[in-house]
């Protein structure tokens, strides 16, 4: 007659109880380790550089407050909550990191010890430019008009050039949606009585035929009427 060993009613429940908890963690591993992760850009600043050394290609992920930063150059960030307020890191050499909104809707900035990482989820600056659009990456087939506008910072005196797409409305308004030195965009809307733009501050003034638009007291644009008007 053949004899079986039988495992006590006790040690199977705590070994099926055991074989349940690692099928669910492995389950919950799996999803989030594909969860949130988006293309994006990277700038990266030397600390106490307002420069940037580098522009790069990177992919983002965040998955229970847990960041991986995947940069072109091969260098990558994993980024584990520190302590409970919201922000801080450490990295995966047990240097601390702080996450930083400075760029509105526009992406995060990562301070770490020797350089700034500044994501974008906006990656168009990094595209080749199209010979035959200089107002790239905006065209006619999503707006009405593109052109390029007079645009510097605050504190510089000479203009430089941004892209932009003009969307045109009755009665002589517009939305003018620009890319900005830094690759960031965002709409300005000239109507009847008022100037705003999207999630930032504007201040407007009309010089004869020329808007001069001042943005977060930071960025001043020049914007002809005829972008606004046409004709």
């Amino acid at each position: 007659m053949t004899k079986y060993n039988l495992m006590p009613v006790g040690k199977w429940k705590i070994l099926k109880t055991w074989l349940l908890a690692t099928a669910t963690l492995a389950t919950m591993l799996a999803v989030s380790a594909s969860a949130d992760t988006a293309d994006a850009r990277c700038d990266i600043y030397p600390t106490k550089s307002d420069h940037a050394s580098d522009m790069v290609s990177c992919t983002f992920s965040q998955r229970q407050g847990f960041v991986t930063i995947r940069r072109a150059d091969g260098v990558t960030h994993e980024l584990v909550p520190d302590g409970n307020t919201v922000g801080n890191f450490k990295d995966q050499n047990g240097r601390t990191v702080y996450r930083q909104s400075g760029l509105g809707d526009q992406g995060l900035i990562f301070r770490f010890p020797e350089e700034s990482v500044f994501v974008y989820w906006n990656a168009a600056a990094l595209e080749p430019d199209d010979a035959d659009n200089p107002a790239f990456p905006f065209s006619t087939k999503d707006y009405d008009a593109t052109t390029l506008l007079n645009c510097r910072d605050a504190n510089d005196i000479e203009f430089g050039q941004c892209p932009a797409g003009i969307l045109r409305m009755e009665d002589q308004q517009a939305s003018i949606v620009v890319q900005n030195q830094k690759g960031e965009r965002f709409t300005i809307n000239f109507m009847t009585g008022y100037v705003n733009a999207t999630n930032r501050e504007v201040e407007a003034k009309l010089f004869g035929d020329i808007w001069t638009v001042t943005v977060n007291g930071a960025e001043v644009y020049e914007v002809p009427i005829a972008a606004i008007e046409g004709g």
